[in-house]
């Protein structure tokens, strides 16, 4: 009586017993001399197992064990390199492949998958080719992607060739295969990141300074509609969620998101998930879906993960109809970018409205814009807090309250520069004071 161990029963198996000690990070693959071989002994390994069967009567680790001894019998390898195969086999059975140590690394925030020899990381900000890590072939990366996303119960495919999703640890994963892909499946995985919880982390690491962390704090607090804009990887989400944690306990909170990557300690938060068109037909259930639906849900705050689309007028909507102190990102490379940005996406909604009318409603609903940016040296910094200040010449005005004036680079590479607090007090400090805050008076009453 024999079993097949299959692809699903290779991912399933039990631990495998290691010959010595694993090895200390990813880092040390570098010590091997003879990487091409190590590479080649994992491969057959993996695709010897994929199709092999097993007898009843075997224990399925120790039948691994068996194999792997099999495949390198008649190769002088060290007690490392042995360590170290053992550990490339370990992970494809019980964790992501070559992936798994990438994704327990809290040093890295960023993971991309290209090609089956292409891999890059980000670390500190710097995106770095990663040489130590590979996969057997595009059907390996397809594998891995399978195993990502099994428990999140989504699938891909040629029919379904695309998914964004959520790892069980709250990290972003997006993949892409053919035919979308034209070079072959490529991964995307933006990690969540445990150790950025609090505004007191970006005041650390030199994000902003304790004047721009009081007012921000301030501003959520006294129930300011803010919008948190930047580029891609430039902190958007990080800095939303450090936001949406001023929040009263005692205030009732919608989050809406693609993939829920918001992680508000609060007790009463509602978190609205977009849902996609699936193999069960189900419908396709968009943010804008989730921005109407949560109107009627008795919401005290929304915060909407990213505004991308027509649901820009229904959150324009919401702020302007007693929502007060909803917070949101947008994709754009500055204040003035996001307004030009939020103006076309009401636009995108088919409402017939004149564009004055829409700046006007912008005007009315927003009172702050906060641009975060990636730097050159890969460090992220608010680079200026403005208020809406009304209207000149038919166009949106802004006002900076804060600003990062960048001088250059030091002698490290790092970026130089200050913050600049304007002594102009803004017109939003009243709505502050209007709900009792008074935590910044020192800061505009000197």
């Amino acid at each position: 009586m024999v079993k097949e161990l299959s692809k699903v029963s290779l991912i399933d198996a039990f631990n495998i017993e290691r010959k010595a000690p694993k090895i200390a990070s990813i880092s040390d693959y570098e010590i091997f001399p003879d990487k091409k071989l190590l590479d080649s002994l994992r491969t057959t390994i993996v695709e010897r197992l994929i199709d092999k069967e097993i007898p009843e009567d075997k224990v399925l680790n120790e039948f691994i064990n068996e194999e792997v001894e099999t495949a390198i019998e008649g190769y002088d390898l060290t007690n490392l390199e042995r360590s170290h195969l053992f550990n490339l086999i370990d992970n494809e059975i019980n964790g992501y492949g070559p992936l798994t140590e990438l994704l327990e690394d809290k040093n890295i925030t960023e993971i991309m998958v290209n090609n089956p020899d292409e891999i890059y990381i980000e670390i500190d900000g710097q995106l770095i080719k990663d040489e130590s890590v590979s996969f057997i072939n595009d059907e390996h990366i397809v594998r891995t992607i399978e195993r990502l996303i099994e428990p999140l119960g989504r699938t891909i495919d040629a029919a379904n060739p695309m998914v964004d999703s959520r790892l069980l640890d709250g990290s972003r994963i997006n993949a892409v295969i053919p035919p979308l892909s034209t070079k072959g499946p490529v991964i995307t995985i933006r990690k969540f990141k445990e150790t950025m919880t609090g505004v007191e982390d970006l005041i650390r690491i030199g994000s902003l300074t304790p004047y721009m962390a009081r007012f921000l704090e301030a501003a959520v607090k006294g129930k300011l509609n803010i919008i948190v804009c930047g580029g891609t990887g430039s902190g958007k989400t990080t800095l939303l969620n450090i936001l949406g944690r001023f929040i009263s306990s005692q205030e009732r909170i919608i989050t809406i998101e693609d993939a829920a990557e918001l992680h508000l300690h609060q007790e009463h938060v509602i978190s609205l998930e977009t849902r996609v068109t699936n193999y069960d037909s189900d419908s396709e259930v968009t943010i804008r879906d989730l921005v109407r639906n949560s109107l009627r849900m008795r919401p005290d705050r929304i915060i909407v993960g990213e505004v991308r689309g027509k649901e820009a007028f229904d959150m324009l909507q919401a702020m302007n109809t007693g929502h007060d102190g909803s917070l949101t990102t947008l994709h754009a490379n500055g204040a003035s970018d996001a307004l030009n940005r939020l103006e076309t996406m009401v636009l995108m909604s088919g409402l017939d409205i004149p564009i004055k009318a829409i700046r006007e409603y912008i005007t009315s609903a927003i009172d702050l814009v906060v641009n975060i940016e990636r730097m050159n040296d890969g460090k992220r910094k608010i680079t200026s807090i403005s208020e809406i200040d009304g209207f000149e010449e038919d166009h949106i005005k802004l006002k900076e309250i804060f600003k990062f004036n960048q001088k250059g680079l030091t002698e490290n590479g790092e970026v130089d520069g200050e913050f600049i607090l304007y002594k102009t007090t803004p017109k939003v400090y009243k709505k502050m004071v209007s709900h009792g805050i008074n935590s910044i008076d020192d800061i505009f009453k000197k």
